[in-house]
């Protein structure tokens, strides 16, 4: 590690960088030596602080308090996805692998092999290891993340399956709970993910106002973290009625006082009454959402309308519907 000087008088310092495999420079933003001499020290200590703390954190040690440290925020089924990224690494790179001596190169080959196997899976690995290692940045663990640089190609996004309202009566038929009738109906009406459905209090509903607000809070997280609100449905709002009048749960919809429905569980039983019904196997509880936000597009409500409802961080995302707004065209053009 060593201090330079630019042409225009500005110092910089150049180092080896050990996550990366290779020599690298970085400014100290001043022309003043003694300036410049004091960033070196600054920046030789941190890395020695770093480098002394990650030699005895373990890939392993690390998954096991990141996984503490996000349990109370995230969802169950995040941390299937983070575990199961975990696991594999674990497996590739050894149970021993320093989180420090974690090479891009070495990243790459676990993705690529990934990627063989399964596109989603490799763009999972990806997505929720490159957000551990930002964590392990801010603990001091590593200098840089990794991850970062990895670039995986686009993954292909099919066309959603959604079902219109005749559909959804025939898989309310074969529902045998009454309960899960009024869950897959509102989601139906309302675009919510299950965990949305599933943690929704009374505290978040306004009759009054005829609207939804789907909020973040100490115990649960939106997938976009973003606050949003969505209109109760006249189909609904019967719904919600006669559920308030029986009201003594701080929870819309729960198994009993103050106990949350099993995601897994209402997935399964919606699941199961879609083959009671005989209809497409590709249907699942994700479709209700799917079939939300398809319906209004076809009945020409703005893409940009459909996003916001979703809680969509960008408009790509919602963009998947987007073909069923040209098949509209197409079908008025057919009028003429």
């Amino acid at each position: 590690m060593y201090l330079g000087k630019r042409k225009n008088g500005n110092y910089f310092i150049e180092f080896y960088d050990e996550v990366e495999s290779r020599i690298r420079r970085i400014t100290t933003k001043t022309k003043i030596r003694k300036e410049a001499i004091k960033f070196l020290s600054d920046f030789s200590q941190n890395i020695q602080n770093k480098k002394s703390t990650s030699e005895i954190i373990t890939l392993e040690k690390f998954w096991d308090q990141y996984v503490e440290y996000i349990g109370n925020t995230h969802s169950k089924n995040y941390l299937r996805s983070i575990n199961l990224a975990f696991s594999h690494l674990l497996r590739f790179s050894g149970e021993s692998k320093l989180i420090s001596k974690i090479t891009i190169r070495e990243i790459q080959q676990f993705l690529s092999i990934a990627n063989r196997r399964s596109e989603y899976a490799s763009h999972l690995y990806l997505r929720t290891l490159k957000a551990s290692f930002n964590v392990a940045i801010d603990w001091g663990y590593i200098a840089d993340n990794p991850f970062v640089k990895i670039k995986l190609p686009k993954l292909h996004k099919g066309t959603p399956k959604f079902i219109g309202e005749s559909e959804l009566e025939k898989i309310i038929t074969n529902t045998e709970k009454p309960i899960f009738k009024k869950i897959f109906r509102f989601a139906f009406f309302t675009g919510m993910r299950l965990g949305e459905i599933t943690n929704l209090k009374w505290d978040s509903v306004d009759l009054k106002s005829q609207i939804i607000l789907v909020t973040n809070s100490n115990l649960f997280n939106t997938k976009s973290k973003k606050d949003r609100v969505i209109p109760i449905h006249r189909k609904i709002h019967s719904i919600l009625i006669k559920k308030v009048s029986n009201n003594i749960d701080d929870y819309v919809f729960s198994k009993m006082k103050d106990i949350k429905f099993n995601n897994d569980f209402v997935s399964k039983s919606f699941k199961k009454a879609v083959r009671k019904a005989t209809l497409d196997d590709r249907i699942h509880f994700h479709t209700l959402r799917h079939s939300f936000a398809s319906n209004l597009v076809q009945k020409g409500v703005s893409i940009y309308v459909v996003k916001e409802l979703l809680g969509h961080e960008d408009i790509s995302t919602t963009q998947i519907y987007s073909h069923l707004q040209t098949d509209n065209l197409l079908k008025a053009i057919d009028l003429l």
